[in-house]
């Protein structure tokens, strides 16, 4: 009895051992500079969700142009879809019913898909006309008549016509702006869509270094191999599968075992799994991600004790759908 207990005591030493060798073994880097990771002590970096949604009409150019100049955020965070005639726009969904007042001008309920369209035919709609501000009020909603024969024309004078990702790039082309996109698309139009953006960022773009300015994420499995394989220099966020494998991996000091490649860690600030709720904003999270030199990005942030306890806990990027609320925090806590 005494020998089965003694084996079992070293069985169980040795798996301590094993299990501790496994949490200090020194993780290889993703990446050898990461440009969305801060220094020690620096403010974190701020990312207007959809160009700051709750302050304009989301994924517009009054949006972007007013995170940009009025609020100086370092990033631009938006979602692109592909149209019908190969273009990337920035839209949240698929459709764009919910964005604009495309059922008063096509006097339908049935969804228009951006993938069934041309950008011509996307530039018809008053990308302001659903926008809701913090006053209760719909300042742009009859901005335009549905039958105006300018229509056109004034939607773009007042930037709220659709906007593309090639747009968007050269708007901010000399500026040190940083971009975290995501491709909406699955199957064949998320690979195309990976193309376009491949081709933005390292021919049309080249110039600029747009290299070290933008991470693309995806929630789709397919294209996110589509990545890693054909795109593998391009910075990439975590998808789903890759983050929760992340963070069981840090949470058990198992770091041996993860073999991540993103350079972003894009996460809530808490998540559920197996019926168990998971508090994200562990220093040890952080801790573990810049080991291996991967950005910790927290969404969608629009309170400001939450940015506060952010800030002080040291993460890289904030994202936020209420840039002005970041701009109070930073300079009540002294960074401006």
């Amino acid at each position: 009895m005494k020998r089965k207990l003694k084996l079992m005591g070293y069985v169980i030493l040795i798996l301590v051992f094993i299990w501790v060798v496994f949490g200090i073994i020194p993780p290889k880097k993703v990446i050898a500079e990461n440009p969305f990771i801060i220094k020690p002590g620096d403010k974190p970096l701020v990312a207007a969700h959809r160009g700051g949604k709750n302050l304009n009409p989301e994924n517009t150019f009054m949006a972007f142009d007013d995170a940009v100049n009025k609020y100086k955020v370092d990033i631009l965070e938006l979602d692109l879809c592909l149209t019908k005639d190969g273009k990337l726009v920035a839209s949240h969904d698929l459709w764009i019913n919910d964005l604009c007042d495309v059922e008063e001008v096509k006097r339908s309920d049935e969804k228009y898909y951006v993938l069934e369209h041309t950008l011509e035919e996307l530039r018809e709609f008053n990308f302001g006309a659903k926008f809701t501000d913090k006053n209760g009020n719909q300042p742009y909603k009859d901005l335009v008549n549905p039958d105006s024969p300018n229509r056109k024309e004034i939607i773009r004078e007042n930037k709220l016509a659709i906007a593309t990702a090639e747009e968007i790039f050269a708007a901010y082309k000399d500026t040190k702006l940083m971009y975290i996109v995501e491709i909406k698309d699955s199957g064949g139009a998320g690979k195309l869509a990976a193309d376009r953006l491949n081709y933005l960022i390292n021919d049309l773009f080249k110039d600029y270094q747009l290299q070290k300015r933008v991470v693309i994420g995806t929630f789709h499995t397919e294209i996110e191999k589509y990545l890693k394989e054909k795109y593998s220099k391009i910075m990439r966020g975590g998808s789903t599968g890759e983050v929760t494998k992340f963070v069981l991996t840090q949470m058990f000091r198992v770091n041996i075992f993860d073999n991540s490649s993103f350079v972003c860690l894009q996460i809530p600030t808490e998540a559920e799994a197996f019926g168990i709720n998971f508090d994200l904003t562990r220093k040890t999270y952080l801790k573990r991600a810049h080991r291996r030199n991967i950005s910790v990005q927290y969404w969608t942030i629009n309170d400001k004790e939450e940015m506060r306890k952010l800030i002080e806990l040291g993460a890289d990027v904030i994202m936020t759908d209420n840039p002005d609320l970041f701009l109070e925090v930073i300079e009540e806590m002294g960074y401006l």
